[in-house]
């Protein structure tokens, strides 16, 4: 069935909700706020979507390096701007933009650049991946540019974000770390533990401090939940008699103290390793990321991560000079279609790209489900989650496909 308009303002078809899914829902809105979502309650009848087609929320991307040929890191703000719209346009209406590791005064300066993107509406903060990480789990981070937690350090990097740096990942083993979780929390700011070499006991103490601090902070401007960057990912691997970070996180996900992110597209993470994951921590306690990078929506070509070249090879980023995997080349909805090709449940998948991580940024009563009040964020997809049209703010920035 052809759509009467490419540019609806209201849709008829299976709606995805955190409850489950709607098959013949409604969604309706005016100007940014959605109005109706659910069962329909009459008014002007809505566009059909053709046989099967999803409406999902907007997507929410905690982790995303670039996309489109431009990064975060590196880029200008004309490259920062091309990168967050072809983000938009893939599905992924709310992101952070991750900076990797490099000079501080690199970071301050693309923090600068970061801070007027937020600003102007076009990304939901910044994310720091580093330069407080391990060397020995640097994975596509120059450990040239790795350095030890000080106060002034992080003090430097959070004012030059402007209020924006909403989280930074960092390796809780490292000297200094104490100090840096107080400085991070106390500026509103989300520990999220990755890059790391850290013991079971250490990773367990990290949590702990970073609950204890937010508890005696009582900072309200955000869920008070820390993240696990990339789970599995840079850290070590689980053995039987030194189990690492992996267990303790899931666990401890389980329990609502952390939301672990997962890169779950079939390359950095095996399919039988997403449905684990799902089973013990539950949707819940997860946010998908797509860890993107300037390859992203890209076929062939070099681009950049920071100052490192990366090239795709096999529909993977990885580093030009060494073929280490250096983030991913697909978009978040590429994820939540691997998630559920892994066996995890269509709901369970969307919710942990949509309402998860708009917890962890409290920004729960604004974006990441269907509902009356919320911003008008929608992603419209075919039975097997091809994009066919993605508004954001209630305006089209990707016209529906039949």
């Amino acid at each position: 069935m052809a759509l009467s308009s490419r540019t609806p303002t209201a849709l008829s078809g299976r709606l995805v909700t955190g409850e489950g899914i709607v098959d013949d829902g409604v969604l309706r809105w005016q100007g940014s706020r959605i109005t109706e979502a659910g069962t329909s309650h009459g008014g002007a009848p809505p566009e059909q979507l053709p046989e099967g087609y999803f409406i999902l929320p907007g997507l929410i991307d905690l982790h995303c390096h670039g996309a489109g040929g431009g990064d975060f890191t590196s880029g200008s703000d004309a490259d920062i701007a091309g990168a967050a719209a072809h983000l938009h346009r893939s599905g992924s209406t709310t992101v952070l933009a991750s900076t990797c590791a490099a000079p501080l005064v690199d970071l301050e300066a693309a923090f600068g650049r970061l801070a007027g993107a937020a600003e102007s509406g076009l990304i939901a903060g910044i994310h720091a991946e580093g330069p407080f990480l391990s060397k020995k789990r640097h994975g596509a981070q120059d450990p040239a540019f790795l350095i030890l937690p000080t106060q002034e350090d992080v003090a430097r990097l959070v004012t030059a974000g402007r209020g924006h740096l909403t989280s930074m990942t960092y390796a809780p083993e490292l000297p200094g770390c104490d100090v840096l979780v107080f400085e991070l929390v106390t500026h509103g700011v989300i520990p999220s533990i990755g890059h790391t070499d850290s013991s079971t006991e250490e990773t367990s103490d990290a949590l702990d401090l970073i609950n204890e601090e937010l508890a005696s902070t009582g900072f309200a401007g955000f869920s008070g939940r820390p993240t696990a960057t990339h789970l599995f990912n840079a850290m070590p691997v689980m053995h039987h008699r030194s189990p690492g970070p992996v267990p303790l996180l899931l666990q401890r996900a389980r329990a609502g103290e952390i939301a672990v992110e997962l890169i779950a597209d079939n390359v950095h993470l095996h399919p039988e390793t997403i449905r684990m994951a799902f089973t013990i921590a539950g949707s819940e306690n997860i946010c998908l990321v797509s860890d993107s990078t300037a390859a992203a929506g890209r076929t062939s070509g070099e681009y950049r991560l920071g100052r490192a070249a990366i090239t795709v090879v096999d529909g993977a980023a990885v580093l030009t000079a060494t073929g280490v995997l250096a983030g991913g080349a697909g978009s978040l909805l590429d994820i939540v279609r691997c998630t559920v090709g892994a066996g995890v449940d269509v709901v369970d998948a969307v919710r942990a790209a949509t309402a998860v991580p708009a917890m962890v940024l409290g920004l729960g009563d604004e974006v990441g489900s269907l509902h009356v009040g919320l911003r008008a964020d929608a992603v419209v997809v075919s039975p097997d989650l091809q994009l066919k049209g993605v508004l954001r703010d209630g305006t089209w920035v990707r016209p529906i496909e039949d």
